[in-house]
């Protein structure tokens, strides 16, 4: 009879399998599995260490480690991503949540508005967020994606915004009617040439309409420029996350669009990550 693992030794043996898959941070993917595995915080797997895994807990674990060794993202293997201090529930169906998002968050938080409206709303991360940091506001949020459009509903009542947040299927700005203060998007940004040098956990398991247009990468930003025109009050904010290298263009259909006080913000590791710009009047 095989001696059971500790779960130190399960953890080892998990780091040393995912490294040799390619992993970025085998060994912390490996705690964070054996923490789900075990059914309990992260925090507690130190504790855990010195204990035999049982055969229940060593079954789950090996199958995560399996999964993730072919690099299905973590987040789907736990179901669930943290963005902005709440926790999302997450799919192949939606886009992960992003860190460098945040920097959107901010630029949005940084004035008042009273009601939103999300372009792309995937996971509902960026709309549910924000009113849920404003009680007072209100928001739409619209996704192309079905599935999309049930995962951010899920998230509007896990987060208890659900009164306040509509969420519909629309084609960017086709079934919108209305105005609002705030405009906010994260759309596909990535341009076709630039998908094969993307991670395997983003190619292959990343809902392909959230990442590409399968052209330059602007297409999502010209119908944006086109359409918020016609959907912001006077003096109403529009504020997009890019790519890093597209701050020019971006800013540029801005302009021709006529809109004003054009603007880059930076993610926290100094890269452009969000413009924004205004509705004169």
């Amino acid at each position: 009879m095989i001696a059971a693992l500790t779960a130190a030794q399960a953890m080892v043996a998990a780091t040393a399998r995912l490294r040799a898959a390619g992993v970025d941070d085998p060994a912390r993917d490996a705690r964070v599995l054996l923490a789900h595995a075990a059914r309990i915080e992260a925090s507690r797997v130190t504790l855990i260490a010195p204990e035999e895994l049982s055969p229940e807990i060593a079954e789950r674990y090996e199958q995560l480690v399996s999964l993730r060794a072919i690099r299905v993202p973590v987040s789907h293997l736990l179901g669930e991503r943290e963005f902005y201090g709440r926790r999302f529930r997450v799919s192949r169906d939606v886009l992960d949540p992003r860190p460098e998002t945040e920097a959107l968050i901010e630029a949005a938080l940084s004035q008042p508005f009273d009601r939103v409206l999300d372009l792309g709303v995937g996971s509902g991360c960026i709309l549910i967020t924000l009113l849920a940091e404003r009680t007072s506001a209100t928001g739409l949020g619209v996704d192309l994606s079905e599935a999309a459009c049930l995962q951010a509903s899920a998230n509007a009542v896990a987060h208890g915004v659900q009164d306040r947040a509509e969420i519909q299927r629309s084609d960017w700005f086709e079934n919108i009617g209305g105005y609002f203060d705030l405009i906010v998007s994260n759309p596909p940004y990535i341009a076709l040439d630039e998908m094969d040098g993307l991670s395997p956990e983003v190619r292959e398991h990343e809902p392909r309409l959230a990442l590409t247009d399968e052209a330059d990468g602007l297409d999502a930003y010209r119908r944006i420029a086109a359409g918020a025109p016609d959907h912001l009050v006077p003096g109403g904010r529009l504020l997009v996350e890019i790519g890093p290298t597209q701050a020019k263009a971006v800013s540029a259909l801005f302009d021709a669009a006529g809109l004003a006080d054009i603007r880059v913000v930076p993610d926290l590791d100094g890269r452009d990550r969000v413009v924004g710009a205004r509705m004169p009047g």
